[in-house]
């Protein structure tokens, strides 16, 4: 079973190591695998392929930093950032990543309802 089928059982507890994650090659899956869900939780891994092309999302969104390295812009704000640094970004504002590694991959983590939380 992958890890994006065991995704949609939501265990009481789970474990996802980073290499396992990483192993999915989401950039053949569309540049995103879901690994987990539970409640409004999702979580997902995203590395896309030299430019990051997303669109704003409906629910708040946190990033963890897997590995590379770039620049995270949003609202007129141009942000460094490296392996294990944390982003955040709020429901439905611009956002991107730009001059990223080749080797750039993401934790996504979005959650609550559509609009973000109040």
């Amino acid at each position: 079973m992958s890890l994006a089928e065991e995704a949609k059982l939501a265990p009481a507890t789970a474990v996802i190591r980073a290499a396992e994650a990483l192993a999915q090659d989401p950039a053949e899956a569309a540049e995103s695998v879901e690994l987990f869900r539970h409640g409004t939780l999702q979580v997902k891994v995203y590395a896309p392929p030299g430019v990051d092309d997303q669109t704003p999302h409906r629910r708040d969104e946190a990033y963890v930093v897997l590995r590379g390295q770039g620049e995270f812009v949003s609202e007129g704000s141009r942000q460094a950032f490296a392996a294990g640094d944390f982003i955040f970004a709020r429901a439905g504002v611009p956002h991107r990543f730009e001059r990223f590694s080749s080797d750039f991959a993401v934790w996504v983590f979005f959650y609550g309802p559509d609009g973000g939380e109040k």
